[in-house]
């Protein structure tokens, strides 16, 4: 029994796995062999690729493609017309299947509009990858980072606000929570 949604323009391939809840929107491709979570929101003209892993309530905005090699954990926001890439000199009459170079895609983390991210980076839990930045290295946890390449200029809470430190603790204007910085590390105290 289907327990999601299918725009009825929506093209999915035998042997995904696709969680309770999630909805998948016009024009999107799903790939054989991905896995979908639960309660995941896949928008228009999205393509994911073979055996590409994403976490439960991850939400893919309009003209992303998830190329294999990509896994994103849980509550991972991809804005629209975000890039991957998963191989770091792509030629045309090169064959290179055999050589994807994996993304990880923290719990929590954020990429902006129009991004791209480097392939065989890392992107930290709660991290917030700014409209337009192309990610070039590996971005720690609650990192803001912008620009081309892209650059830390900050921390970031749990609920996406800026994080003013004094004597090394922030709090999140939102929910209160409290952050430690501790040797260019960022924490939530619990």
């Amino acid at each position: 029994m289907q327990n999601y949604f299918a725009h009825p323009s929506a093209v999915i391939d035998s042997g995904c796995s696709i969680g309770n809840g999630s909805k998948i929107w016009h024009f999107s491709h799903i790939m054989p062999d991905c896995i979908i979570g639960e309660n995941c929101n896949i928008g228009q003209n999205v393509v994911v690729s073979p055996q590409v892993i994403l976490g439960c309530n991850v939400k893919v905005q309009n003209n992303v493609s998830i190329y294999t090699g990509v896994i994103c954990e849980d509550d991972v926001f991809l804005g629209p017309s975000m890039v991957f890439t998963n191989i770091i000199n792509p030629r045309s009459a090169v064959i290179r299947k055999d050589q994807y170079i994996k993304t990880l895609v923290k719990k929590g983390a954020s990429i902006g509009a129009n991004a791209t991210i480097i392939c065989g980076n890392e992107i930290g839990q709660y991290a917030l990858i700014g409209a337009g930045a192309v990610i070039t290295k590996p971005v720690p946890d609650y990192a803001l980072l912008v620009g081309n390449p892209a650059h830390q200029i900050g921390w970031v809470s749990e609920f996406g606000h800026k994080l003013d430190f004094i004597n090394n603790i922030a709090i999140c204007p939102e929910t209160q929570q409290e952050y430690e910085l501790i040797e260019n590390k960022v924490i939530r105290i619990k």
